[in-house]
């Protein structure tokens, strides 16, 4: 009997595993049906702040068709929500009350921005419902109302110093927005980069542009425009940022209202196995920004370090591409189903900050000092050696490399405005390789005759990290008559994430056909 498997939600993730289901629907293993609450199929989040100040297109951004989709035999319900999840019945209820059956459930909710709560900002957090001049950027209409802002050259505050407020103010300002940034802590990725290396970012962030107003503390909004949009955003000392459209970059939480609406176990996210399993309920998964890879099983030791979901497209990605896998399988009802190794614990992850002319790369822990000797003597002994530091600076040419080691291996990273550095230490970091003893080498990766060089430091390396694809394979496909980003993309993925990546691959390109006219 064909199993019908159900996807809530539309966003990468969803797209992904509904690409890689699609032999099975083709085949008559099963009826897919994906439920997405949006009147759009699948786009790239990631890329909406690019949307926001005109550097791409709505289209550029599609991951799905739904048109096509729907020939290939999948049922696609756009701009519908699922009430509820009756477990009993195994059966969802949707917002214009149709009911849909299911054998086998993902959920796919993703995240919902964090809303602040605000004097004179105060909506529902699960279904905000913002005021004129105020915006999250996390799907279409909100890239919509940012890039009238940027078009119109309006001065623009971002409150959160995280990635993707940062990101945002960069491409903001460079367009031609006057934008200020304002967090909280004594400078920008407080959470994830030390001391130096904020300190550094921030005057370069203020070096294209962007005002930083750190140590800030907001306390309310004011709605003083002609047309009672936002006016102002209030500080904690009496102070206030004067605007025409604050834009809210303060985090995200997973959606697990369905999830607690049936009675699922949740934590930050929906708590699932290592096979993508809901707590006790083998008919339902989770995967992406909404799952938790968390199992019941007290002994695991992965499982008591995990720290909730990544809120990455990368490892999402890979869960939707495992669970498809594995969700054929037991449509096919193949005793091996189980024998499926489970899912693999993602490595650590890496933030980088993407935008032009700032290049920016942060990855384990990175708060030691070099002289901090407590610290670096913390957790050695019994013939495990204590942590060491190297650490470089230029402030005044916005650069910056910290490197923290363990018997030569990296266990921390901060690089910016040292993009090859950067590539090298990155890909160094996640082989658990042994660095040269003399660090000074890995700086003269962004010297000047290296720089002329151009490519990539180690062509078999990882390029695009979201989608796992190395340099070798790119140049492959650039050999085989790729000429484009975008033609890349459609043969490999490479840069269909978080586009980190796209000007390593117009390198890789420039470089074959360079070649070839010579």
């Amino acid at each position: 009997m064909t199993e019908r498997i159900v996807v809530v939600g539309f966003g990468p993730v969803a797209a992904r595993l509904v690409d890689e289901l699609l032999p099975a629907v083709r085949s008559a293993l099963a009826h897919l049906t994906v439920i997405g609450a949006e009147t759009e199929a699948a786009y790239n989040r990631v890329l909406v702040a690019d949307l926001g100040v005109g550097r791409t297109t709505a289209s550029a951004l599609a991951l799905s068709d739904a048109a096509a989709l729907r020939a290939d035999g999948v049922d696609v319900r756009l701009g519908v929500r699922v009430r509820r999840v009756d477990r009993a019945r195994q059966q969802l209820v949707l917002s214009d009350g149709t009911p849909v059956g299911y054998d086998r459930l993902v959920l796919a909710t993703g995240s919902r921005p964090v809303i602040p709560n605000l004097t004179g900002l105060n909506p529902d957090p699960a279904t905000p419902v913002l005021p004129p001049g105020v915006t999250v950027l996390r799907d279409l209409r909100d890239a919509s109302v940012l890039q009238a802002a940027v078009a119109g050259g309006k001065r623009v505050v971002v409150l959160g110093g995280g990635v993707l407020g940062l990101e945002t103010a960069l491409a903001a300002a460079e367009e031609g927005a006057a934008v200020t940034v304002v967090h909280n802590g004594p400078h920008p990725l407080g959470r994830t980069i030390d001391r130096g290396g904020g300190a550094v970012l921030a005057a370069a962030l203020r070096n294209c542009g962007v005002r930083v107003a750190g140590n800030a503390r907001s306390t309310g909004v004011e709605h003083h425009a002609p047309d009672g949009g936002f006016s102002a955003l209030l500080l904690d000392d009496g102070s206030t940022v004067d605007g025409e459209l604050l834009v809210l970059s303060c985090g995200v939480r997973p959606r697990v209202e369905l999830a607690d609406g049936c009675g699922l176990p949740t934590a930050a996210g929906i708590l699932v196995d290592h096979r993508l399993r809901a707590h006790h309920e083998p008919h339902i998964f989770a995967v992406g920004d909404c799952a938790e890879v968390r199992c019941p099983e007290p002994d695991c030791v992965p499982c008591r370090r995990a720290r909730g979901p990544s809120g990455l497209v990368g490892p999402g990605w890979r869960q939707a591409e495992w669970l498809a896998e594995y969700l054929t399988r037991l449509a096919a009802d193949s005793p091996d189903a189980d024998a499926l190794l489970p899912l693999p614990a993602e490595p650590p992850g890496v933030v980088v900050l993407k935008a032009r002319g700032m290049n920016l790369a942060v990855a384990g822990g990175v708060s030691a000092e070099p002289w901090d000797e407590e610290v670096l003597c913390a957790g050695a002994g019994n013939g495990r050696p204590r942590l060491q530091v190297a650490q470089w600076a230029d402030p005044e040419h916005g650069r910056y490399v910290k490197m923290l080691t363990r018997a030569g291996v990296l266990e921390g990273l901060v690089a910016v405005g040292m993009p090859r550095t950067a590539a090298e230490l990155i890909q160094l970091f996640e082989r658990g390789a042994e660095l040269p003893a003399d660090r000074s080498l890995l700086l003269r990766l962004d010297g000047p005759d290296q720089a002329a060089a151009g490519g990539v430091a180690d062509p078999a390396g990882t390029v695009c990290r979201c989608a796992g694809v190395s340099g070798t394979k790119i140049a492959a496909a650039v050999t085989g008559g790729c000429a484009t980003v975008a033609d890349v993309a459609t043969q490999t993925r490479a840069g269909t994430g978080c586009g980190g990546c796209h000007h390593q691959i117009k390198g890789i390109i420039e470089k074959h056909y360079q070649g070839a006219a010579a």
